[in-house]
This record gives structure tokens, C-alpha cells and sequence, in this order.
């Protein structure tokens, strides 16, 4: 089902859409070091997926502190959202669109590899191995479609309301925006996958007490952020001499297109 034709499409549709060169709706300016802006072009959507990725693997493991219980995910998945920031003030939402859909496409290719390499036959010596394999690598349908859905709204919601956000604002208050968005984005993630991948297997109770936990943690997070993404945010603008605003943005996640 992984290795179909459509999801290798869906793939390459992706990676030949993020890399043509950023779109940015007003440019009042050339950047001041051409190199170093094709160099950053390239890192932010390479670091965002380097993110994602980590962080569905290293999720398999909860964490304790006290009577809260996370995935060990949450250390480093937030920074998809603070870098889903960075890319829609900087460059615009049809950039952040983009990469959203190139995480989505090189986490899929990732799933597939997985999936296929546990099908694979273990070597005789290392086949007591198997189990761990499965445990710590292996997906289940209704993990997979949990996590894949709370990726692609929470991702495009954060997205789509830092960018209305920035209008409303005439671009003042930058910490507004990437607060608010990662409170819409953050939440519809939790409450999404937790409750996709958990409603039935445990309590209710527990369950919106994980969703609320995960929700909060991870706002934390960018709020403790923000000094560093106003740090980002405000020398890249400056070395690519732009300042976007949506204003006639189509805000169809699904026009690639653009």
C-alpha cells in the first residue's frame, strides 16, 4: 500500500515544488547577499523536515516528570512550528505550503522505508532483534492516520493564522502572531492525534488530560522561543530585503501550484 505509485507522486510533487525558489509576494529589495540567501532558502526546509522526522521517531518513548506523561517527541517537534513561523512571516504562506507538504511527502518515504524493511527477512543471527524493530520503528494504521492528520491541519492552521494575523497587525507585534498561531496550530494537533490514536484505549479522562498536557507544553515552548524566532526572523528579512504580507495569498493548502 506504501510503496504505491501515488504516494511516490505525492513525493516527488513535493520536493519539485520546494525547490523552486521561494515565492515571495513583495520584494522591495534584492537580497544584500544573494549566496547566503540561497544557502538559508535551503537549510529552513531542510532543517524543518530533519524536525519532523526526529521527532516521529523518537516519540515511541514516554517520558514521566512528575504526574505528567509526553511522548519524548515534544523535546524537538515545537521547532517545526517555531520554523513553520519563520517561513510564513519571512517568505510567505505559499512558501510555508511548500515545505508543509515536502515534510508530509519525506515523512511518508520515511514510513515506506520502515514498513518495507521490517517485512525484509532478519538474518538468522540478528533475529531475535525482530521484535525490537517492530516496537521502537513499527507504525500501526491508526498511529499512522492519527499522525498524519494532526501533522497536515495543525501545520496549515498555524500557518494560515500567523499570515491573517500579520495583516490584522500591520506586521507589529510579531510575538502575537507566533503565540496565537501555535496556540490554533498546537492545539488542533493534540486534540487530533490523541484522540484519533487513543479514543477507546484509554480512560476519558486521561485522554483529555494527554491532549490539554501536550497542548500546553508545546505553547510553552515557543513562548519561551520567541526571543530567538524575533532574532531569526528579523536578520532574515533584513538579508533578503523582504516583508510579505498575504493580503491576495490563496490559502488552499492544496494549491501547489503557486
Amino acid at each position: 500500500m506504501w510503496g504505491s505509485r501515488s504516494a511516490r507522486g505525492v513525493l516527488l510533487a513535493t520536493i519539485a515544488a520546494v525547490s523552486r525558489p521561494l515565492s515571495i509576494v513583495a520584494a522591495p529589495a534584492a537580497p544584500r547577499d544573494p549566496e547566503r540567501a540561497a544557502l538559508v532558502r535551503g537549510v529552513l526546509p531542510a532543517l524543518f523536515v530533519t524536525v519532523l522526522l526526529t521527532a516521529n521517531v523518537v516519540a515511541v518513548k514516554l517520558v514521566q516528570v512528575g504526574p505528567l506523561v509526553f511522548p519524548a517527541g515534544i523535546v524537538v517537534f515545537p521547532v517545526s512550528y517555531i520554523l513553520g513561523d519563520v517561513l510564513t512571516e519571512v517568505y510567505g504562506y505559499a512558501t510555508a505550503r511548500r515545505v508543509i507538504w515536502l515534510g508530509f511527502g519525506c515523512n511518508l518515504l520515511m514510513v515506506v522505508a520502515i514498513w518495507l524493511g521490517g517485512l525484509l527477512p532478519p538474518a538468522p543471527f540478528w533475529a531475535a532483534n525482530q521484535a525490537a524493530y517492530d516496537t521502537i520503528l513499527g507504525f500501526t494504521p491508526r498511529l499512522l492516520v492519527a499522525s498524519f492528520l494532526a501533522y497536515l491541519v495543525g501545520e496549515f492552521a498555524n500557518s494560515y493564522v500567523l499570515a491573517r494575523m500579520k495583516i490584522a497587525t500591520g506586521g507589529r507585534y510579531l510575538w502575537t502572531r507566533t503565540i496565537g498561531s501555535t496556540v490554533v496550530g498546537e492545539g488542533l494537533d493534540s486534540l487530533l492525534f490523541v484522540t484519533f490514536a487513543f479514543a477507546g484505549v484509554i480512560p476519558g479522562g486521561a485522554l483529555l488530560d494527554a491532549i490539554v498536557t501536550q497542548w500546553l507544553l508545546k505553547t510553552a515552548y515557543e513562548a519561551l522561543a520567541t526571543p530567538l524566532t524575533y532574532l531569526v526572523v528579523n536578520a532574515l528579512k533584513r538579508l533578503e530585503g523582504v516583508d510579505v504580507f498575504d493580503r491576495a495569498a490563496d490559502f488552499n493548502p492544496f494549491a501547489l501550484g503557486e
